[in-house]
């Protein structure tokens, strides 16, 4: 078997290789650059732009942290829109909540889609069950045209550049704020502590200044750049420290429990300062 390498560059300082043992699919679509490969530690996975996005292995927790998170936080989560996430891992997940009725997937490259179906089953599937609806259009002009319509939002994009880029705006997250209902929530991917401390302090801010409940949170996931890696949630007054019971979960999971939803949100002290302010106490933040 004859083993190839995939670099990732992330900094002037930091890489990460792969070892691959096939490239299963490359093309230029309208949007970005695709591969599919197979590495050696990780199984299958999708690279867009030369960024690994998802991995057979160890795509759960990123999954599960990013859907979980907020459909047992939200206290009736019946309509769901995820935007980006065209493998299908998120919706995966999502249909795991029985009393969701209806889940949308926008998402703006349907090369992304059509491969996810093709070479990543186990996450894919799930895009054919009759409670969701795949709309392939830019997420910006989607929900733009949606307001007070969704229960859940869950912003599963690619890194902040190429056509991810307008889903880390202040505009965006405007149209989020407006899209949601009443209680809405919603959550984002956005980026790594280490490497993007000041741009992680630019989207909390942003999110701040639209949603009452702003509240930051992480997993470690091995094939995202250091490892540690973050996601915003927004909420116009859903505490997701004080989540509903989801009994129906347990057996379903790898890597959400009702011990790490809480644990998720407890920041290490250099990340807390400087991205939501030393003197900052999000417990009080949430009382009122």
């Amino acid at each position: 078997m004859s083993i190839t390498t995939f670099t990732e560059e992330h900094t002037e300082g930091y890489n990460l290789q792969w070892k691959i043992k096939s490239i299963l699919h490359q093309e230029k679509s309208a949007y970005q650059e695709i591969t599919v490969a197979d590495t050696v530690q990780f199984g299958r996975c999708l690279i867009l732009d030369g960024a690994m996005q998802i991995t057979v292995q160890d795509a759960f927790i990123y999954h599960e942290l990013m859907a979980h998170i907020c459909l047992a936080s939200h206290r009736q989560p019946r309509n769901v829109l995820i935007i980006g996430g065209g493998d299908g891992g998120i919706i995966k997940e999502v249909l795991k909540h029985p009393m969701v009725e209806k889940v949308t997937l926008v998402e703006i490259d349907e090369r992304v889609v059509a491969l996810s179906k093709k070479y990543l089953p186990e996450f894919s599937r799930s895009l054919d069950h009759p409670k969701v609806s795949v709309v392939i259009q830019d997420g910006f002009d989607f929900i733009a045209k949606h307001q007070n319509h969704f229960d859940v939002i869950l912003v599963d994009s690619s890194d902040p550049s190429g056509p991810a880029a307008p889903l880390f705006s202040k505009k965006f997250y405007q149209l989020v704020q407006e899209a949601l209902k009443q209680e809405g929530i919603f959550t984002a991917q956005i980026g790594s502590p280490l490497f993007e401390l000041d741009k992680l302090k630019t989207v909390y801010e942003r999110v701040k200044s639209l949603f009452p409940i702003a509240r930051y949170y992480m997993a470690s996931i091995p094939t995202y750049s250091t490892g540690p890696y973050s996601l915003i949630y927004g909420s116009k007054g859903i505490d997701p420290l004080s989540p509903r019971d989801v009994p129906y979960l347990e057996g379903l999971t790898q890597y959400y429990t009702p011990e790490i939803h809480r644990a998720a949100f407890a920041l290490p002290p250099f990340i807390h300062n400087a991205i939501v302010g030393k003197d900052t106490d999000l417990s009080a933040q949430a009382r009122k």
